[in-house]
C-alpha cells in the first residue's frame, strides 16, 4: 500500500520531519511491566531532522501565517540536548469504512462480454504502522540517528497461504490474517551539522519528499490518510478504475522505496538546496545470497546496467532549490528541482517498434522498446495566509507516470495539482485537483497518449490527542485511445475501455 503519512505537527500534532523528545515517566509508571506513563508526544514520523539544525524544514512561517506553515514553540518538538539521545517508538492504526463505485465494478472480457464478477462497494479495512527510531546529538555538535517504518503487507484473497497458485476459493478470515506480514518502507541513517548540513543515507526519501512533506503537493488535510497518493479510495476497490500513479513523487514509494545518498544544505536568507544520487531501483543487498538469486549477471540483480528490460532506470541524480520566507502575515515557499538518468541497454534481444510490439509477434512486447533516460523538472509554489493555504505542483519533462522512462517518441508528462487547505483549531478542510497528461502504455506511441484527471476534497477532525476522524470524496476518470483499463492491456483490435471511480470514506487514525 502507498498510503501518504501526516507530514505536518499542525494537523494531527505529527511532524514528518521532527523527532519528539518524549518526556521521562511519572514516578509510578514501571517500564518493565511493559507499561510507559507520559504526556501524549509528536505522534509518528516516517523522517526526522530533515535540516541541519534539527527542526522542521517545510512547515515554517509565523503564527498569522496559519498552523500548516508554523514551527511551534521550542521544546514542543524538540531535538535531543548535546551529549543525549531520544529513542523512539511511535506508531499509527487507521481504519477505514469506504463505499466505492467504478466502471470496472463488474468484470469484462477483452470483447467487452461480462465475466461473472461483481465487486461488493462496500468495505472496511485496517493497517498498522509502527516506526522505531533515534535522534542523538554529540557533545561537539554532531546530529545523528535512523529510522525504521515497518508496514503491514496483504495477501491475496484468493490463494491459500504460501502458494502462488489461484485456489478458486476465498481464504477464510484466519487464513487472510496469516498472510499479512510487516516490512521495511523506509530505513535509513543521517549525519548533520549546523554549518555543513545533512547528509541521509539508505531507503527513503529523495529532495522531493524533503522539500514536499505534503505543502506543495495539498496532501495535509486528511490525517495523512492519502487521498491522491495511494490513499485509501485508491487501494479499497478495483485499481484501474481509480488507479492513477502518483506523478508528483512527494511522499510516494517510488521516490523513497529505493536506496540512495541525499544532501540538504543549511538555509541562508530563506534558500536551501538538495542533490541526490542512487545506483540503481532498489537495494543493492538484492545482488547478494540476500536477495532471489543474482549468481551471475542475470535479470534478477538489481544493479543490471544490460540485459533484458531497457524500461530500468539507473545512477539516478537530482537537485533541487527551494525558497520560504514570512512577509508579515504571509508564508511564502516555493521549490525547483530537476532530475536525470542512465539506463539498462537491451542486449538479450533486438529493439522493436511500437507497432511490431502491439501486435506481439515474435516475442515483441513493451520490454523491446527503446526508452529516454529520465529527464524531468519539477516545481511548486505554497501561499498561507489567514490559516488557508494555496498550493499547486508541477511536473513535466522526460519521464512517463510515476517515475517510469518515457519509451522514445513518447510524448512528455505534464501534470499539475492544486489545492486549498484550511486549518483551524482542531478542523483542517481541504479540496485538491490533479490533471495528469503522460504517453502511457508504450505500446501506443504515435496512437495515441493517456489523459487523467481526480478531484477530492474532504477534511479531518482532532478529537482528542492522537485521535483524528477523517472524511473524504474522490473522483478519478481515465482515458487512452486503444488501451483497455479494465484488461490493463492495448485494447483488443484497437478497442478503447476508458475508467471512472468515486467514493467516499469515514476514518480513524490513532497515533502515539
Amino acid at each position: 500500500m502507498r498510503k501518504l503519512l501526516l507530514a505536518s505537527a499542525a494537523i494531527i500534532g505529527a511532524t514528518g520531519g521532527l523527532a519528539h523528545a518524549q518526556a521521562p515517566a511519572p514516578p509510578r509508571a514501571n517500564p518493565s511491566q511493559g507499561q510507559l506513563a507520559a504526556p501524549f508526544g509528536a505522534g509518528p514520523a516516517a523522517n526526522n531532522n530533515n535540516n541541519s539544525w534539527g527542526t522542521a524544514n517545510t512547515p515554517t512561517g509565523s503564527a498569522a501565517a496559519g498552523p500548516l506553515s508554523t514551527v511551534y514553540a521550542p521544546n514542543v518538538d524538540a531535538v535531543p540536548a548535546p551529549g543525549t539521545i531520544v529513542i523512539r517508538l511511535n506508531g499509527r492504526v487507521e481504519v477505514d469504512l469506504t463505499a466505492d463505485f467504478t466502471s470496472l465494478d463488474k468484470g469484462r472480457t477483452t470483447t467487452g462480454a461480462p465475466s461473472g464478477y461483481k465487486l461488493n462497494p462496500l468495505g472496511i479495512s485496517s493497517y498498522a504502522r509502527l516506526y522505531p527510531a533515534f535522534d542523538g546529538v554529540a557533545a561537539n555538535g554532531l546530529r545523528y540517528g535512523a529510522t525504521i517504518e515497518l508496514r503491514t503487507n496483504f495477501g491475496p484473497a484468493d490463494r491459500p497461504f504460501a502458494t502462488s497458485a489461484a485456489s478458486g476459493a476465498a481464504n477464510s478470515p484466519s487464513a487472510n490474517t496469516s498472510a499479512e506480514t510487516i516490512f521495511v518502507r523506509r530505513v535509513f541513517s543521517y549525519l548533520a551539522a549546523d554549518n555543513v548540513g545533512i547528509v541521509r543515507f539508505g531507503q527513503g526519501d529523495g529532495v522531493i519528499g524533503l522539500f514536499d512533506n505534503c505543502i506543495f503537493t495539498t496532501q495535509c488535510w486528511d490525517g495523512g490518510v492519502g487521498n491522491f497518493n495511494g490513499g485509501a479510495l485508491q487501494d479499497t476497490t478495483a485499481g484501474g478504475g481509480v488507479g492513477i500513479p502518483f506523478v508528483w513523487l512527494a511522499q510516494a514509494g517510488a521516490d523513497y522505496g529505493n536506496s540512495k545518498v541525499v544532501y540538504l544544505s543549511p538555509q541562508v536568507y530563506g534558500f536551501d538546496f538538495g542533490i541526490q544520487y542512487a545506483p540503481n531501483e532498489g537495494n543493492t543487498y538484492q545482488n547478494s545470497g540476500l536477495g532471489v538469486g543474482c549468481n551471475q549477471a542475470n535479470s534478477t540483480c538489481i544493479g543490471v546496467s544490460s540485459g533484458n528490460d531497457p524500461s530500468r532506470w539507473i545512477n539516478q541524480v537530482g537537485g533541487g532549490l527551494r525558497y520560504q520566507q514570512v512577509f508579515g502575515p504571509v508564508d511564502f515557499k516555493a521549490y525547483g528541482f530537476g532530475e536525470t538518468s542512465g539506463k539498462e541497454n537491451l542486449t538479450t534481444a533486438a529493439y522493436t517498434t511500437p507497432a511490431v510490439a502491439r501486435a506481439g509477434t515474435g516475442g515483441a512486447s513493451a520490454l523491446t522498446l527503446r526508452y529516454d533516460n529520465l529527464g524531468f523538472y519539477k516545481a511548486g509554489v505554497a501561499v498561507t495566509a489567514f490559516n488557508v493555504t494555496a498550493a499547486a505542483d508541477y511536473i513535466g519533462g522526460a519521464v512517463n507516470g510515476q517515475l517510469a522512462l518515457r519509451p522514445s517518441g513518447g510524448v512528455n508528462t505534464n501534470a499539475v495539482v492544486t489545492g486549498l487547505t484550511y486549518a483551524n483549531g482542531p478542523i483542517t478542510l481541504g479540496a485538491e485537483v490533479g490533471l495528469v497528461d503522460t504517453q502511457g502504455d508504450p505500446r501506443l506511441v504515435g496512437v495515441s497518449q493517456r489523459h487523467e484527471y481526480e478531484v477530492a476534497f474532504g477534511g479531518s477532525y482532532r478529537l482528542a490527542p492522537g485521535v483524528v476522524l477523517v472524511g473524504e470524496y474522490m473522483y478519478t476518470h481515465r482515458h487512452q485511445g486503444g488501451f483497455d483499463f479494465a484488461n490493463n492491456n492495448v485494447g483488443v483490435g484497437g478497442r478503447t475501455v476508458d475508467a471512472q471511480g468515486q467514493g467516499g470514506l469515514f476514518s480513524t487514525v490513532l497515533f502515539w
